[in-house]
């Protein structure tokens, strides 16, 4: 059987730290929350591979775990102090929540899919409230938020999440298509919000923020 407690370390020292990933704080949450309990079932071996994972849902609308270095740096850019607002946009199984709860905020962890969201609620165990419902729309009414996090690659501006950050507030997802897609942090200042590349990424998309087919001629 897999030592998840060193498969957790290496992780960390081999992904994460030669990935630009140095929050002391980040890297304390990543090497103490169990990943391989936010996977599906007969999946835990799979779950400190520097890989992203499918957790499940319907074919086109599938959600997934980010690699953990593509979501230590996410999470890392989102500057995420005790006490912060956060909503976790396509939560999955709640990881991303767990570790920005251990990060100390009070996290929202928004999913469309009953079976994740279910999942979600038994693996947080009340560290973090579960909300099923559309992506795209947010939660406003649990806002505004200090952070907001996108769990999946978006290919248009995720403008609805953008107004339920608070002033000086922070958006970190992957933005793009396909291989064009780049980690991208949005700030609000006022009613402006500045964009920033931070690295190219690739995540699978969420149908929730895929973009109009265009006609071509």
């Amino acid at each position: 059987m897999l030592d998840y407690a060193q498969a957790r370390r290496l992780m960390v020292d081999c992904q994460l730290r030669t990935f630009d990933v140095n929050d002391v704080a980040v890297l304390d949450a990543f090497d103490t929350i169990p990943r391989e309990r936010f996977v599906p079932q007969g999946r835990e071996d799979f779950a400190y591979i520097d890989q992203t994972l499918r957790l499940g849902g319907a074919e086109g609308d599938a959600r997934f775990l980010p690699a953990p270095m593509v979501l230590a740096r996410l999470i890392q850019a989102l500057s995420i102090r005790p006490g912060a607002r956060v909503l976790d946009v396509g939560a999955g199984y709640g990881y991303a929540a767990a570790l920005m709860s251990r990060l100390g905020a009070a996290v929202v962890a928004l999913e469309t899919v009953p079976d994740l969201a279910a999942g979600a609620r038994e693996r947080l165990a009340g560290t973090a409230e579960v909300v099923e419902g559309p992506l795209q729309a947010g939660l406003k009414d649990k806002g505004p938020y200090d952070a907001i996090l996108i769990a999946g690659r978006v290919e248009v501006r995720p403008q609805a999440l953008l107004d339920q950050l608070k002033d000086g507030g922070r958006l970190a997802c992957v933005l793009g298509r396909d291989r064009a897609a780049k980690a991208t942090l949005f700030v609000r200042a006022g009613d402006a919000f500045g964009a920033r590349p931070l690295f190219d990424a690739s995540l699978p998309g969420l149908s929730a923020f895929a973009a109009e087919a265009a006609f071509s001629f």
